[in-house]
């Protein structure tokens, strides 16, 4: 939520300009294919942000070359529940995955996506003997890209060893066979997983597929799942020099979201309740002035569907006078606001990111679902006591015993 004071009267932020494929003169994918293939043979001290702060409870099991080998700029572990189904984005070694199998535990399970050979190689090198010591196996690595989870490249491959390409028929046949494989055999189902992890990675993805990406985040997530995603940001635009040195694409400089935009996107995919959970306060690098840290976001999946007026209303605690939602509901500290059924859910739901700051008010009778009205979620009315308790309530009810 935005505190009314901060954003009524805001301007929008002056973010620069997007960066675009057509400002970059090298291929971004092979770049960054060919630089973690070195660093799954070779540790590379220099190709990501150093992390601090794991649980050294879950580190306990894992093998020296995997903490080597691994690249990230945070820790999204921590945020993950038991019981849980998770995705992890541009998995790598497999660090994070084989945190999170433990923290899941039996009942959960883990789902590492990497597009890198030598990576996955790496990886599931360690699947059987982590699975014999934690006393289970959940975890799985599967071939795909992050902004295309639909698409699992192992099948992909297995036709294209089968019919190789050597026509433009057979290139079109192809491309057929992938939207055959997105629709039939999905690498990650519709409203799969209860959670979205990523660490350093979705700076990596080519301008002109980050829409995309998101968009796949927020396929793949249950209705109230969430993302929560460790990622390089920076503080002005990337300059024309940086984005024409391939070694900082790769190394997650060049491709980095400016601060205010990585929020952004979140929100154009369609999430709510989008939060900071961590900011590196000193720069991991200073590059011509612009500074590069790391932020660790969460995003909730789950306020999409039609408004119900069930004479429900909520309370805001405060501290703020007021605040506004990501749906522009404006509500006031201290007062009954109306809202509908499913923003009344979003708001109260224990594991949702609202329910500390607001008091939920129910109506005596409850309303029927096939008796509920239409809502205007635009109106941002205020509840009548009445509405909620009925408008022939007249009741006196008193309590011998005091109250002071």
């Amino acid at each position: 939520m935005t505190a009314i004071q901060t954003a009524q009267g805001a301007t929008t932020p002056d973010n620069g300009t997007k960066v675009t494929d057509a400002q970059v003169t090298y291929d971004i994918e092979q770049a960054v294919r060919d630089r973690y293939a070195e660093g799954a043979k070779e540790a590379q001290a220099a190709l990501c942000c150093p992390t601090d702060g794991y649980d050294g409870r879950y580190l306990k099991i894992l093998p020296q070359e995997i903490i080597e080998k691994d690249y990230g700029c945070g820790d999204p572990t921590r945020y993950i529940n038991e019981g849980e189904t998770v995705v992890d984005l541009g998995s790598g070694a497999g660090k994070n995955c084989y945190i999170i199998a433990q923290k899941v535990g039996p009942t959960g399970q883990v789902i590492g996506v990497d597009v890198n050979e030598d990576m996955l190689a790496l990886s599931r090198k360690y699947l059987s003997p982590i699975g014999d010591q934690i006393g289970y196996h959940n975890v799985s690595f599967v071939k795909g890209k992050i902004q295309d989870l639909a698409l699992d490249w192992s099948a992909a491959q297995q036709w294209l060893e089968a019919h190789p390409i050597k026509t433009f028929e057979s290139m079109v046949a192809f491309e057929a066979e992938c939207d055959r494989l997105r629709q039939t055999q999905p690498l990650i189902d519709s409203a799969s997983v209860d959670a979205v992890v990523s660490n350093c990675v979705l700076n990596l993805v080519r301008p002109k597929d980050k829409n995309q990406l998101f968009q796949e985040i927020f396929r793949v997530l249950k209705r109230g799942g969430r993302a929560v995603i460790s990622d390089i940001v920076c503080d002005e635009p990337v300059t024309q020099e940086i984005l024409n040195d391939p070694e900082l694409w790769s190394g997650c400089i060049s491709g980095a979201f400016q601060e205010a935009e990585f929020l952004e996107m979140f929100e154009a995919a369609g999430f709510h309740g989008i939060e900071i959970l961590a900011r590196q306060e000193t720069p991991w690098q200073v590059i011509n002035g612009i500074e590069f840290r790391s932020l660790t976001v969460q995003a909730y999946k789950g306020k999409q569907g039609e408004c119900w007026d069930h004479n429900q209303a909520v309370i805001y605690k405060g501290p703020w006078k007021a605040v506004k939602d990501d749906d522009d509901h404006i509500l006031y500290r201290g007062e009954r606001m109306a809202v509908c059924e499913k923003t009344f859910n979003l708001y109260t739901d224990p594991q949702g990111p609202y329910h500390q700051d607001f008091i939920p008010v129910l109506p005596i009778e409850p309303v029927e679902p096939g008796q509920a009205k239409s809502f205007d979620c635009r109106d941002n009315a205020k509840r009548d006591p009445r509405e909620t308790k009925g408008m022939d309530y007249n009741e006196t009810v008193t309590n011998g015993e005091s109250c002071c």
